[in-house]
């Protein structure tokens, strides 16, 4: 998918066959909430994530227990196949766990580490020093990420000191916003300084107000050249997590700034993890950054749609083509970039069923008891009864195959179908656009 959006320019990030930064695809990032040292566990959690599009998956690693288990997920991960990276997730003791189980250092795609969780005082320059020299040991990109909850007291506190003498202070909003930047940026300055190159290094500065996000992240991406993790921390639950981080992370996107980003829902009790990673995709797809699965153009319904017909075909269709997509990109390249409508009336159903790839336009209340279905902008058949659904989704398929698989044997058998199922013969134009 072709983006008008100019991107920020920035270093390239080698997340083993990833790469983040500049014109590189924006990656989804996810996480996990299994225990690390249940092994099995989390290697599923993983492997769902991977499979419904997480791109990196990011696992807690705070225990010995922890540790010991980053290699044997990693093992099970291959095992089956899925070959996403690790990012290990490190705050208080990870400079101990890094030392101690160095089959966990080697198995870990990326380190996160947060330079306000690292020590305090003198141990915090010595303790975060020894995390970056283990990635310098094992070639290790690093995420630097600070955080609005645990930013660096010593360091906030010299900032508000430093404040509090001007003649004119800032809020003190604004000097927290200055100060999780210049935490980001100190504190990459000293990984280099200790080896790290400027190309393993990744930065983020995460808050959870929609306002402050787009105010730091613009003044950390004005600052300087390196990849940004972009996040709304805390987000919350539901409508409200994806409402509100949507909200930030498009004004962002919107400007080019950003290269990989997690949507951090707080999940309902047993709900689906993998829900942030579908909102993330949704967020790029929506803005024409990326193309993950088809898109389902469908209308709203009004008093002209009493019937759920339409409705319950929309959804039946977003379902069809989020279960076929993972196989259908193997065999069908760019079928990801199709769109699918589904609309409920005469009023606009038959112009966007035109204007997308294939189309259906439902009979609203009143109508006529037909659906016509529109191929590249042309109407080919019309459906009746009570097998509309069944008939269209079949129809999809083989739409699939004959246009993204490029065989003529395809197109041959949807061409069948459309005589068979109309009575109608389609020309050899309707055929050749496929």
């Amino acid at each position: 998918m072709n983006s008008a959006i100019p991107r920020r320019r920035t270093h390239q990030v080698a997340i083993g066959s990833l790469r983040l930064g500049s014109d590189s695809p924006i990656v989804v990032q996810a996480m996990t909430n299994t225990d690390t040292g249940d092994a099995q566990a989390t290697a599923r959690q993983v492997e769902s994530l991977a499979v419904t599009g997480a791109e990196l998956v990011r696992i807690t690693v705070n225990s010995h227990d922890a540790a010991a288990q980053v290699a044997n997920i990693r093992e099970l991960l291959d095992r089956r196949n899925v070959s996403v990276p690790l990012v290990g997730d490190f705050h208080f003791n990870g400079h101990r766990l890094l030392a101690a189980y160095p089959e966990c250092a080697e198995a870990l795609g990326k380190y996160r580490i947060n330079p306000g969780n690292v020590g305090k005082g003198a141990k915090r320059d010595e303790q975060f020093c020894s995390m970056i020299e283990v990635a310098c040991r094992y070639d290790k990109p690093v995420r630097i990420g600070v955080n609005w909850g645990s930013l660096d007291p010593d360091l906030l506190a010299r900032m508000m000191d430093a404040n509090a003498a001007l003649t004119q202070p800032l809020a003190a909003d604004a000097v927290m916003r200055e100060a999780l930047v210049v935490s980001a940026l100190e504190n990459t300055q000293r990984a280099i300084e200790v080896g790290l190159p400027a190309d393993h290094i990744v930065l983020s500065a995460k808050v959870s107000q929609v306002q402050d996000l787009i105010a730091v992240y613009r003044t950390l991406a004005a600052r300087c050249d390196f990849p940004l993790h972009l996040g709304l921390t805390e987000a919350g639950m539901g409508i409200k997590g994806i409402v509100a981080s949507s909200t930030a992370l498009a004004v962002l996107l919107q400007e080019g700034i950003g290269d990989t980003l997690r949507i951090s829902l707080t999940p309902e009790p047993n709900g689906d993890r993998n829900r942030e990673v579908l909102v993330a995709q949704q967020i790029l797809q929506t803005m024409g950054l990326r193309a993950f699965t088809p898109s389902v153009i469908a209308c709203p319904g009004c008093g002209r749609t009493t019937s759920s017909l339409f409705q319950e075909l929309a959804q039946q269709i977003e379902d069809f083509l989020r279960i076929q997509t993972p196989a259908w990109r193997n065999l069908y390249p760019g079928v990801e970039q199709m769109q699918v409508a589904v609309m409920g009336c005469v009023v606009n159903g038959p112009g966007e069923s035109r204007l997308a790839d294939i189309g259906i336009s439902l009979p609203g209340a009143g109508e006529h008891p037909s659906a016509p279905v529109y191929m590249n902008g042309e109407r080919v058949m019309t459906l009746k009864g009570s097998s509309i659904a069944q008939d269209f989704t079949q129809l999809l398929e083989a739409y699939v195959a004959a246009r993204y698989g490029g065989l003529e044997s395809e197109r041959l058998r949807l061409s069948k179908m459309l005589t068979k199922e109309s009575g109608l013969s389609p020309t050899k134009s309707d055929t050749d656009s496929l």
